[in-house]
């Protein structure tokens, strides 16, 4: 399986606040202290509040000071860095970590901590912090050296300080890219070496090649002086498609619409980056941990229900309990769906005869009626009880609890517009804007713009809306197929 970045960086997060609690109860345990935070026979005792209280202080005051030491840098920033670099930003944020725990304890007057105990704890953390994110940084490099955990970058230009680049990334296979080749009408550079990727698209043709093709993060490499209006272009198609977007140094800035800018390390490739907003940084990883624990629990609290369902399932018509269909996802990459069986057994099949009377505008197929759908399946359509085992999809980070519905290959051929694609720089879900707004009884075009408006106003909270109206709909049944 393929590890997800931002989970990642959220384990690392929790590895070092486990390590900072890990070197106090070691500290405190081992000159036996009385009074602790935590201590041999902390279950026995009866709860205090302020330790409680200065406990989670401390945690959050500890995860910003990592933060802030830039710990959660993107790995492919920090990963060939100096290793002297990453240790002194560890020292600072453990030495930063060890003033914070004198703090709180002074000012809540937990316990009077001597200098014996401070140098005890700073030692503990630090050694077992950079020893932690050794261990992940091996891990890290013998997964993207067997091919995995690879990002799909292409590179717009041809020129030396193109090729030279190239050079550089495909030197360091560790940092997880992938070359899939160049951008550009003819070849300009003189330093082409055997085995160099090829010119994959010409600029009049970029357009169709990002739309087919599964493309992660774009390199601009262009004289943007005098290929401004193709450097332009581009950035702005990809800002469309929710692409990444790195500029190597040296060129002007482009008018970037609402994405954010930065600057950046490739491995040791200093770039300017573009992000299409809002999906990105911390938020992003809060949104995959409320995913995955959501999942799990509605999992083992609906098991009965889906149990019950499956079986009605398999006694009321012929054929398997599941619809598994691949259907796109994150960055245009293929993944199985997960649904109870709702059609016969050779839907897919009939469905091709039936494409003359097709009611809904652009790619998508329905009709009224459609007589694929079993005695139990119009039910679970409605109920939206079909889709109870996309919690599965959602445990493996194929899907979200909320986002753009996923759409069959099929639909997803037809997509006439480019910002409709844009919809597949996010993680599709089981609910969404879409869903709680009529579902079936909306327009393609209207679908669309839900999505886009869910993109473009993500906030955690809004996903909790999402998820809290569409248990509404489901029980109204409005606009279900």
């Amino acid at each position: 399986m393929v590890y997800k970045r931002k989970l990642v960086g959220w384990s690392m997060m929790i590895i070092d606040i486990s390590v900072q609690l890990s070197s106090l109860y070691i500290c405190f345990h081992f000159f036996e202290l009385n009074q602790t935070f935590l201590s041999s026979n902390f279950a026995d005792q009866q709860i205090n509040l302020r330790y409680l209280l200065a406990l989670i202080t401390l945690i959050a005051i500890w995860h910003g000071i990592f933060r802030y030491s830039g710990l959660y840098r993107s790995r492919a920033t920090t990963f060939l860095r100096p290793r002297h670099y990453k240790t002194y930003d560890v020292i600072k944020a453990t030495s930063l970590g060890t003033l914070a725990l004198v703090g709180v304890a002074f000012l809540t007057n937990l316990q009077q901590i001597e200098s014996t105990y401070i140098i005890t704890f700073w030692t503990f953390s630090t050694l077992g912090t950079i020893a932690c994110r050794g261990i992940a940084d091996f891990i890290l490099r013998e997964i993207r050296l067997q091919g995995r955990n690879l990002r799909h970058i292409l590179i717009v230009g041809t020129n030396d300080r193109a090729l030279e680049f190239s050079k550089r990334i495909k030197k360091q296979p560790e940092l997880g890219y992938s070359i899939k080749g160049y951008v550009d009408n003819q070849w300009h550079g003189e330093n082409k070496e055997i085995g160099e990727e090829e010119i994959v698209s010409n600029f009049d043709n970029f357009t169709n090649y990002l739309n087919e093709n599964i493309i992660d993060e774009i390199i601009i490499a262009l004289p943007i002086a005098t290929l401004y209006p193709e450097a332009s272009r581009i950035v702005n198609l990809c800002e469309e498609q929710g692409v990444v977007v790195h500029f190597v140094p040296g060129f002007d800035f482009l008018n970037i619409g609402s994405s954010s800018l930065s600057i950046n390390n490739l491995g040791i490739e200093p770039v300017i980056t573009i992000i299409p907003p809002p999906m990105s940084g911390w938020r992003l990883v809060l949104k995959r941990f409320f995913d995955f624990n959501i999942a799990a629990i509605l999992i083992v609290c609906l098991s009965p229900v889906m149990i019950i369902t499956a079986l009605l399932v398999k006694f009321t018509s012929p054929g398997p309990i599941l619809f598994i269909q691949e259907r796109i996802g994150l960055n245009k990459r293929k993944f199985r769906l997960l649904k109870l069986r709702t059609m016969v057994i050779n839907a897919e099949e009939i469905q091709q005869s039936l494409e003359a009377q097709n009611e809904a505008e652009g790619p998508v197929f329905k009709i009224d009626k459609d007589p694929r759908i079993t005695p139990i399946g119009d039910f679970l359509r409605r109920s939206s009880l079909d889709e109870l085992p996309q919690l599965i999809n959602v445990l493996l980070g194929h899907m979200s609890l909320v986002g753009p519905r996923p759409l069959p290959i099929r639909d997803f051929l037809r997509f006439d517009k480019n910002w409709h694609r844009r919809r597949f720089s996010v993680r599709p879900g089981i609910t969404c804007l879409w869903q709680v707004s009529g579902r079936s009884s909306l327009t393609f075009e209207r679908w669309m713009e839900l999505d886009m408006e869910y993109i473009n106003n993500w906030s955690i909270g809004l996903d909790f809306k999402i998820l809290f109206a569409t248990i509404s709909a489901v029980l109204k049944q409005r606009g279900a197929y």
